[in-house]
């Protein structure tokens, strides 16, 4: 067919087919538009909004979810006026509170000649005592210890024999030959930056307040040169002894070294978190810096380990030998209430917002469980899991396969589903063994402090101080494991270290965190 002007008039097929391909077309752009609606609303939320994921009660208001509280709150009587009680505050409560600080005490009393009656001039007699307490703080104070060492010799050998005896007094090795640091003055800048988040630059105007002209770069010779001749072998200890366990949570995160051999200033290395479950009777956290992300790096550093690893989606750890890993069900809930938020508000995603609903309940449903078994043992935890648990797992396994089929995959909701059919078989390691705990949150409160600490210090300027930091960091993370105070463990640790021998690994045990023979001080008194 021709029209007026002699061109040739598409057919009906070639309409139908072009119309086809703008339908698919429409249908593609529809989903990229949802998937930056998506990503915009979360980048909102991230920015603006409340980082908690806990989730709200009238959020998951699903039939498939609560139908037996709807139908048995009609049965419910009619509820009784609310009272309101106040408590009073326990006597004696601040005198235990205060029981463990050393007391100053200072008396206000009369004269001699003020202790007469102003009536009748006879002498006054004391009826009682009024006692006000408060709590006084004393600011970190410098002074310089001079280490004065007597040295002796024979008189009688200088007139009449050929050599001299000479007898020094003994006296201990310092922690940095020729300098000026003490134990104490490496211990309290190590606790200030590893474990309060205080970088170097701002304890040089501390110091500089008290008086004290110490540069950032000789502060940062103090803790690398201590880190690499003392720490390095509690550190490595450490290690072997970590090696030991059945039971690992491991975890990484970014960190920027400025100075990195054969990479730009601005690339990412990292720092590598690895440590023991709840169920250990020895806590260790070690950090390990590497200068990638590459799956080698858990393989050299588990060498030797085999059992169960605590782990997130990262697809490096799958490359480990004699190692099970066991998924973490707080991602798995995190990408379902992010897709909750990333649909809240939008009448059009009324269906994906419903879908994510009830993925975020299945989870819930999970660690309700878990949060009523977290005080059984082993056994009993595995037992009940297997009762409560497993339907759980089961019908979520189902729902996942179903929904798959209808969702897009590349939508926040579709990519929640994605990740708990990928990583399934890691999601249900924790129904092997009752010590196995649900999520890897450990390992994540554990790199917490290097992380908040990373937004005060921004990066580090060599491999070495990198390296220096992670043996830092996993000194004060195991030290407060074990209920130590990381400054005098430290302090400790500098003292006693360089009196030993250091090929000595016997010797060294007695310093472990976990020691029976450490100085009581170095423990932080638990509070009732």
């Amino acid at each position: 067919m021709k029209t007026l002007d002699g061109n040739t008039s598409p057919t009906i097929e070639e309409l139908e087919k072009k119309n086809a391909q703008l339908e698919n077309k429409m249908k593609t752009l529809e989903l990229k538009l949802q998937w930056y609606e998506e990503q915009f609303k979360l980048a909102q939320q991230k920015r603006f909004g409340s980082s908690s994921e806990k989730t709200d009660d009238n959020q998951l208001s699903l039939p498939l979810f609560n139908e037996a509280e709807v139908s048995a709150s009609v049965l419910l009587a009619e509820p009784t006026m609310e009272t309101i009680s106040y408590a009073r505050k326990k006597v004696g409560d601040r005198a235990e509170k205060l029981k463990n600080l050393p007391v100053e005490t200072i008396h206000y009393d009369l004269l001699d000649e003020e202790k007469v009656c102003l009536a009748c001039d006879h002498e006054l007699h004391e009826m009682s005592i009024q006692t006000r307490q408060e709590l006084k703080i004393v600011p970190a104070q410098v002074k310089v210890v001079e280490h004065i060492q007597h040295i002796y010799s024979c008189r009688h050998c200088e007139n009449h024999s050929i050599t001299t005896p000479i007898v020094k007094a003994k006296m201990p090795n310092p922690v940095i030959p020729k300098g000026l640091a003490s134990p104490s003055a490496i211990a309290f800048i190590m606790t200030q930056k590893f474990a309060d988040g205080l970088p170097l630059y701002r304890q040089e105007k501390q110091l500089e307040r008290m008086g004290i002209p110490l540069n950032r770069q000789t502060l940062s010779n103090w803790v690398i040169s201590a880190t690499t001749r003392w720490l390095t072998p509690v550190y490595e200890c450490l290690h072997r002894q970590l090696m030991q366990e059945d039971l690992l949570h491991a975890d990484e995160t970014s960190v920027q070294v400025l100075d990195e051999p054969g990479k730009s200033a601005q690339s990412k290395s990292y720092m590598w978190l690895y440590r023991t479950s709840g169920s250990s009777k020895k806590p260790m956290v070690l950090f390990d810096y590497r200068p990638n992300r590459a799956k080698e790096n858990p393989q050299k550093f588990l060498s030797g380990f085999t059992g169960y690893l605590h782990v997130d989606g990262y697809a490096g750890y799958e490359s480990l030998e004699n190692v099970e890993l066991s998924g973490c069900w707080a991602h798995a809930r995190r990408k379902f209430d992010e897709a909750l938020k990333a649909t809240k508000g939008a009448s059009s995603d009324s269906n994906r917002s419903t879908i994510a609903k009830k993925g975020l309940a299945f989870c819930n449903q999970l660690f309700a469980i878990e949060r009523k078994i977290k005080d059984k043992n082993p056994e009993e935890r595995l037992k009940i899991r297997q009762q409560d648990s497993q339907p759980v797992l089961d019908a979520y396994l189902v729902w996942l396969t179903e929904q798959k089929e209808i969702i897009a995959p590349k939508s926040a909701t579709g990519g929640a589903i994605t990740y708990s059919l990928n990583q399934w078989q890691k999601l249900t390691t924790f129904m092997k063994d009752g010590r196995i705990e649900i999520d890897n949150n450990r390992a994540e409160r554990s790199i917490k402090p290097f992380v908040i600490g990373r937004k005060n210090w921004l990066f580090a300027v060599s491999t070495t101080g990198a390296k220096s930091s992670a043996i830092a960091y996993s000194l004060v993370e195991t030290a407060k494991e074990n209920n130590l105070n990381p400054f005098l463990y430290l302090q400790f640790l500098f003292e006693e270290l360089p009196q030993l021998d250091m090929n000595d690994k016997l010797q060294i045990d007695h310093l472990m965190p976990w020691s029976k023979e450490l100085p009581k001080d170095c423990y932080i008194q638990k509070r009732k």
